[in-house]
């Protein structure tokens, strides 16, 4: 056994300064990418070319966020997002007239002009009061 482990010990330290001197230098140069900037129809463009495949980093656009797409006609077992409610904000039921104390876990809230109760945790819509809120 002893002399197995000698004999692969001894292998490896001949094959390693070989196996290391058969990889070819590349130098720095060949990693560096080159940057141009470019003029095209909708402004200036910042392009990274490496080798012979340019790559387009940046362009100069104005970015403009998607329009919000909200709703108002939400419908009980329904999940309720608030990114999608107008004018989201929790409201106290006893400001409102017409709503009674909401059970354990659910809450009332506003969107657009109407009230409704959502589940706290799972989000689900239990009632709406259509045009409540003015």
């Amino acid at each position: 056994m002893n002399r197995f482990l000698i004999a692969a010990l001894a292998t490896t330290m001949v094959a390693t300064p070989t196996l290391a001197a058969a990889q070819p230098y590349r130098g720095s140069a060949h990693n560096s990418a080159h940057t141009v900037v470019q003029q095209r129809g909708h402004g200036p463009v910042v392009v990274k070319q490496r080798g012979h495949a340019p790559v387009v980093v940046q362009q100069n656009r104005q970015y403009r966020a998607p329009a919000a797409q909200y709703r108002s006609n939400w419908r009980k077992g329904e999940r309720f997002d608030t990114r999608q409610a107008r004018n989201y904000r929790q409201i106290d039921y006893r400001q409102y007239r017409g709503l009674q104390a909401p059970p354990r876990g659910y809450q009332y809230v506003q969107s657009g002009n109407d009230a409704v109760l959502v589940g706290i945790t799972s989000g689900i819509v239990a009632a709406v009061f259509a045009s409540l809120i003015r």
